[in-house]
């Protein structure tokens, strides 16, 4: 069975590229179009628009995401494939089915920008059922279980996608068996301290945290530290939240917008090492 490492950008999965190599190591970029988001080197902004295809602009993570790519690539010495939706955050977000930024209830953002790239590319260079490595750590055992509870009857996920229209103009769509996840830290007992402890003098740059800077799994606490250093992504966030369907069914105190968040008057400067991983959010890869 073909092996598949899917890499987030943090450390966790970096190690799994790093330590249990694979026939692919796979990427997928949420990318922005607003240009206060541009990624500042204009050289490695090409070199992203060429391995996706498609003009890049910035993302809506941390910048700092990018080096990481390129840097374990050098670091491995394999190549990672780069895959992105023909979807900007900006404009799935702006789709009449949607008209809402994603929330606990509608948490469509992971599988349109994140999962549905990767399938595409399974389904063009791979095509049967494939094993893909997952970060989880020893201690995320209830996270391997949920994701193996959603097997089908042969022990496999499946993606829904489009394969054509109906002769009255709908969608037509199929059920596609596309993999299998292994775990390779629950196997062999690693830990977030065994990971911090093997990137420590490794020449690989990493983001201070992972996935879309403005993400409703945030702590609102930790979003108002992010509307302070990194404020132009936030502000994209908080301009796609004004006129959408429910723009208080964001995040997780409903009374709250991002610019509500924006305004808090903390007593105290947080640092980053002030959160943890609950408070901070993941997409689930």
């Amino acid at each position: 069975m073909i092996t598949v490492n899917s890499v987030s950008g943090g450390k966790t999965s970096a190690y799994i590229a790093a330590n249990y190599p694979a026939d692919y190591d796979v990427f997928s970029l949420v990318r922005t179009n607003d240009k206060s988001c541009l990624f500042p080197d204009a050289k490695l902004r090409q070199m992203v628009s060429d391995r996706i295809g498609v003009e890049f602009i910035g993302t809506l993570e941390m910048d700092e995401i990018i080096y990481t790519i390129f840097d374990l690539e050098q670091f491995i010495g394999r190549e990672i494939v780069w895959v992105s939706s023909k979807d900007t955050m900006e404009s799935l977000i702006k789709r009449p089915e949607n008209n809402m930024l994603p929330s606990p209830l509608r948490r469509y953002c992971t599988n349109q920008l994140k999962m549905k790239p990767i399938f595409e590319w399974w389904l063009d260079k791979v095509k049967t059922p494939a094993l893909f490595r997952i970060g989880f750590r020893a201690n995320e055992m209830r996270r391997a279980k949920n994701t193996t509870s959603k097997y089908n009857d042969n022990g496999f996920l499946e993606f829904k996608h489009i394969v054509g229209k109906h002769k009255g103009g709908r969608n037509k769509w199929k059920t596609t068996e596309w993999q299998r996840q292994e775990f390779p830290l629950i196997d062999d007992g690693i830990f977030k301290d065994d990971v911090e402890k093997f990137w420590a003098d490794k020449p690989v740059r990493f983001a201070q945290i992972n996935n879309c800077v403005g993400c409703f799994h945030r702590n609102e606490m930790l979003l108002n530290k992010l509307w302070k250093t990194h404020t132009n992504k936030m502000q994209v966030f908080s301009d796609l939240e004004k006129n959408r369907k429910y723009p208080n069914d964001t995040l997780k105190s409903t009374s709250l917008t991002y610019l509500d968040i924006k305004n808090f008057k903390t007593q105290t400067e947080l640092s980053f090492d002030d959160f943890n991983e609950c408070d901070s959010g993941y997409c689930g890869l």
